[in-house]
């Protein structure tokens, strides 16, 4: 049977403020997981803390509500005792690129297959809207009382230079376009990363609705709004490394991409790269076993509390010749 939107709805109050672009994110989602025909069983949404973080009250999958900043490894280790599971991450900018920063690093060494969805916008939203890693340097939101001190970081670059094998932009009110992303993060082999710039209409008052969709730059001929959003897509931009000889060149080229801001920003796939193996390819050349016997599947104690776990395997595995 065909799954619906609805089948990965809640019966939760969704509580954001009116306008928020967590609502495209989660309408987005939710679209994209039926499309992809995604079983809700099959599913395990984590989450962190802050507006970004309330997602796996509101999608009927598995649900992981962690702590500020440790959504990668709870994610991590959720893939690697299940790898058969489709593990995808919710997170804001404050929690995954501020406090998280170490673990965004170094989750793209190993190209764990799941995805990664930052909420992008520039404010720690929940805690009364202090700047966040991506707001600009010199920028000052209704909040601070002084501009920001503090030079933004590049979520596209980092992540780029940090190893993840899919690296996308996306826009929370383009829900068409944000929905065909998200399928094809999940598609992809290895570790993706959905930067989702998403306006917060309480407390970020710069990157508004109106700024994107150019409200305050009127074409001079016909006097409509000129928006700062263009797609990659349709410019003729081409993501994918075919050979990994052109790694570098492609990576260079995506993150030269990336420093576009202010009346032109590029949306769409900036790179992508599934020659790379996946974490859990790595682990399956060293324990042959590994996915057929992952450590979920595995009994652990019998009725009685005590153990019943075969180790001998993994011993051989770790003998000195």
């Amino acid at each position: 049977m065909a799954l619906k939107m609805s089948d990965f709805k809640t019966d939760v109050f969704v509580d954001w403020c009116p306008g928020c672009g967590n609502f495209g994110i989660l309408a987005s989602l939710q679209m994209a997981l039926a499309e992809l025909g995604l079983e809700p069983h099959r599913v395990v949404l984590v989450s962190g803390i802050g507006c970004s973080g309330k997602p796996p009250h509101f999608v009927k999958t598995y649900g992981v509500h962690t702590l500020h900043g440790r959504t990668l490894p709870f994610a991590q280790g959720i893939k690697i005792a299940n790898p058969e599971l489709e593990v995808i991450v919710m997170g804001g900018d404050g929690d995954g690129l501020g406090i998280g920063a170490g673990h965004f690093v170094n989750a793209g060494r190993r190209n764990i297959d799941m995805t990664y969805l930052i909420h992008n916008n520039a404010v720690y939203g929940l805690t009364k809207g202090q700047a966040s890693p991506t707001l600009r340097l010199g920028l000052r939101t209704k909040s601070l009382p002084k501009p920001n001190i503090n030079e933004a970081v590049n979520p596209i670059a980092l992540a780029i230079v940090s190893g993840y094998t899919f690296v996308a932009r996306v826009y929370a009110y383009d829900t068409k376009h944000l929905k065909e992303i998200i399928k094809q993060a999940i598609q992809h082999k290895g570790l993706a990363f959905v930067d989702i710039l998403q306006p917060c209409p309480t407390y970020n008052d710069i990157n508004t609705k109106d700024w994107y969709a150019g409200e305050d730059r009127k074409d001079p001929k016909t006097g409509k709004p000129m928006s700062r959003l263009y797609k990659l897509e349709e410019i003729g931009y081409d993501p994918l490394v075919k050979d990994l000889s052109e790694d570098i060149a492609k990576k260079l080229v995506a993150i030269e991409k990336a420093q576009e801001w202010g009346d032109e920003i590029p949306l769409g796939i900036f790179y992508k790269n599934e020659l790379v193996p996946t974490f859990e390819a790595r682990i399956s050349q060293r324990i042959p076993f590994y996915v057929a016997n992952a450590p979920a599947k595995q009994q652990i104690s019998d009725e009685t509390g005590a153990s019943v776990a075969d180790l001998s395997e993994f011993f051989e595995e770790l003998k000195m010749s």
